[in-house]
């Protein structure tokens, strides 16, 4: 090993013990209204909270998981922790269970849950990320983009200080179109398409995309065509990243280290 590997293999361990036993996580707490009687929705509609308990004001990302909106559940990135951020990481309903918008109303609910919360927990509210993973990366994108599901909550959208989707889709998701028996092939946008809501007065978003060659079929065209509708509504806080080797599903590993540089570079 070269003594330059060795300092930085040596810091990389040093940073890890620094961090280590100075965070805990709250599981399964329900972000529905106490009023809700659907049975269903009780159980999917929980979030685990990852918190660092060493410090006050820290920044906060809400972490939706992939899977097509059909699958998936809940889990911190281990990427995301032990980083001096809090993630709640948010279970929502599923299709073809609960049809949209169903679970993009979860997806509003579990950000204003981390509005309405944070701060008791030593967060700032000021400082909330909504993130997530394909599927995940479509709902933090319509949550952020639709002001209207936000403001059901009382929250404005526009008090999220970032929307970092990983290889999210722009256009109608594919299974919204496959509940509707649309083509899942030919793209719709429509109200439920987050490029639907591109407008100059967003939050800062960061389009994280893998390989172009490797992606799902139009992936990061989707990405770029949001990207180019954005600079041309005047919104001056969007970047684009393809990430070259990486396919689908392991995009979202070095997809979740660039959004933690990206809340460094925002914050300063």
């Amino acid at each position: 090993m070269s003594p330059k590997f060795l300092i930085v293999f040596f810091l990389l361990i040093t940073s890890n013990r620094i961090f280590a036993q100075k965070y805990r996580t709250l599981a399964d707490i329900s972000y529905c209204k106490n009023t809700d009687t659907d049975a269903y929705k009780k159980e999917r509609c929980k979030l685990d909270l990852y918190i660092p308990t060493d410090r006050k004001d820290f920044s906060t990302i809400v972490w939706f998981h992939g899977g097509g909106l059909e699958g998936g559940n809940k889990f911190i990135p281990l990427e995301l922790k032990e980083k001096g951020v809090a993630v709640v990481a948010v279970n929502y309903r599923l299709s073809p269970k609960e049809k949209a918008p169903g679970y993009i109303e979860d997806a509003a609910a579990a950000v204003a849950w981390a509005f309405a919360h944070i701060a008791s927990y030593g967060g700032d509210p000021a400082k909330i990320y909504v993130s997530g993973h394909s599927a995940g990366g479509y709902l933090a994108l319509m949550v952020g983009l639709d002001s209207s599901y936000l403001h059901k909550y009382g929250v404005d959208a526009n008090r999220i200080k970032g929307l970092a989707p990983i290889s999210g889709q722009t256009n109608t998701h594919y299974t919204i179109k496959k509940e509707r028996g649309q083509s899942m092939i030919i793209p719709q946008i429509d109200q439920y398409a987050p490029i639907a809501f591109a407008r100059k007065d967003a939050p800062p978003i960061v389009l994280i995309t893998g390989d172009a060659r490797l992606e799902l079929p139009a992936r990061y065209e989707e990405n770029a065509h949001l990207a180019a509708i954005l600079k041309q509504v005047g919104h001056a806080k969007t970047s684009l990243y393809q990430l070259q080797g990486f396919d689908h599903g392991a995009v979202y590993a070095p997809g979740c280290l660039l959004l933690l540089n990206w809340i460094k570079e925002l914050e300063k």
